[in-house]
């Protein structure tokens, strides 16, 4: 990774000794819930690697916690996290695994309401910093540096190029797109990192185009 300033490297204020175990874990877990888009009523949490050894210690399931009941990492409610996610009605439960993954801060967050639920996996690489490797079961990479749209569509002729179309319209520059799919013909993902804002109403002409399931939207 390159660092983009010396606060890539410093990280952000938070309370904890290791900001890789604490601000990094409450970005994932800030993410997941902004993807999430809503308060959710179970959360689910897996720690794998370094994380599933010292997360006890570092505070780091206190952190994500407060990441996903959508505190910023400066919040100093962080602390009262696990109280209040009981008191916000969030059942969560805590996991830790033995499987082997490609980094050893990885954390999975399982939200889930009656409306639905989302996955994903995410890893704290230092100083703060993060990557979102996995949405539902899709491979991605989203640092969170910068806004994005997340679009899951049918695997379909001209689905990036109807997408693309209307982020011209709206003269958003596109810094990083990934795209993928299970299986061909089946549910894919367009991974988005934009250089602008993102409007309501570019998510809503999107929405609009044949074959696009959902669309999310993920503010820096």
């Amino acid at each position: 990774m390159k660092y983009r300033t010396v606060f890539d490297i410093i990280g952000p204020i938070m309370i904890g000794p290791s900001s890789s175990h604490t601000a990094g874990a409450a970005r994932i877990g800030k993410i997941a819930r902004n993807i999430f888009g809503r308060h959710p009523e179970t959360a689910e949490i897996t720690f794998y690697g370094s994380f599933a050894q010292t997360y006890k210690g570092h505070g780091t399931e206190i952190a994500l916690i407060g990441g996903i009941l959508d505190l910023d990492t400066h919040d100093e409610g962080i602390i009262e996290s696990k109280a209040l996610a009981k008191e916000q009605g969030v059942d969560v439960t805590t996991l830790i695994s033995e499987e082997e993954t490609e980094h050893p801060n990885t954390a999975k967050v399982k939200l889930a309401d009656e409306f639905g639920e989302v996955e994903i996996v995410g890893i704290s690489i230092g100083g703060g910093n993060i990557e979102i490797i996995s949405m539902n079961g899709f491979h991605l990479r989203l640092s969170g540096h910068h806004p994005a749209l997340l679009v899951l569509h049918e695997d379909r002729h001209g689905m990036i190029a109807g997408v693309s179309n209307v982020l011209s319209k709206y003269e958003l520059n596109i810094g990083h797109m990934e795209v993928a799919r299970k299986s061909k013909g089946s549910e894919a993902l367009m991974a988005i990192e934009t250089d602008q804002q993102i409007p309501q109403a570019l998510l809503d002409e999107i929405q609009q185009i044949p074959y696009i399931l959902t669309v999310t939207r993920l503010q820096a």
